[in-house]
């Protein structure tokens, strides 16, 4: 299997597997274990390459807009003349990415699988507060890109409420 198809593979949630995989495993595990098998091959094929335990929440984040080109959300970029239109009238030239929603997925299974795999909850660099912060803005950007509004939690802070953010990037990747 290329890195492509397992790259497609892993976003999709394809239920191919391969034949080494005991019947027994849920969906989930059967998923959870094909998603941290593709992590190591990709973090293996860096140059120089990167070992799981070298792996830190900027090779995460590399890997989640490596993900992007098998996405099949269309993600209106804020120049679009559908920007912030729910259904767009005529096809536009915006990119498609993965949704948040499969990232979000992505992420649980990785933070479980790499303590599964003897990671400590503690230097686990799915769990860091730089993935968090990235996937807040791609949930964000993306329902703005909809048109979907979305609502902050409120924080009761000393009484001030938390600021919104209304400036969106071009893209939904906050660390680009």
């Amino acid at each position: 299997m290329s890195n492509i198809d397992r790259g497609k593979d892993l976003v999709e949630g394809s239920s191919r597997s391969p034949g080494d995989q005991p019947a027994t495993l849920s969906r989930y595990e059967s998923q959870k274990r094909r998603d941290w098998n593709t992590f190591g091959q990709y973090l293996r094929n860096q140059r120089p390459p990167v070992s799981i335990s070298q792996c830190n929440s900027n090779h995460v984040l590399e890997f989640l807009r490596y993900l992007d080109q098998f996405g099949k959300t269309k993600v209106h970029l804020q120049g679009c003349i559908f920007y912030g239109q729910p259904e767009p009238p005529a096809p536009c030239t915006c990119p498609l990415r993965q949704a948040w929603g499969s990232l979000d997925a992505l992420i649980g299974r990785f933070r479980a699988a790499y303590e599964e795999n003897g990671g400590s909850p503690g230097m686990n660099p799915f769990a860091s507060s730089a993935i968090r912060v990235y996937m807040r803005e791609v949930k964000e950007c993306q329902a703005k890109a909809r048109g979907i509004p979305y609502k902050k939690k409120k924080k009761k802070v000393g009484g001030s409420e938390s600021k919104g953010d209304d400036d969106c990037t071009s893209s939904h990747h906050p660390f680009s």
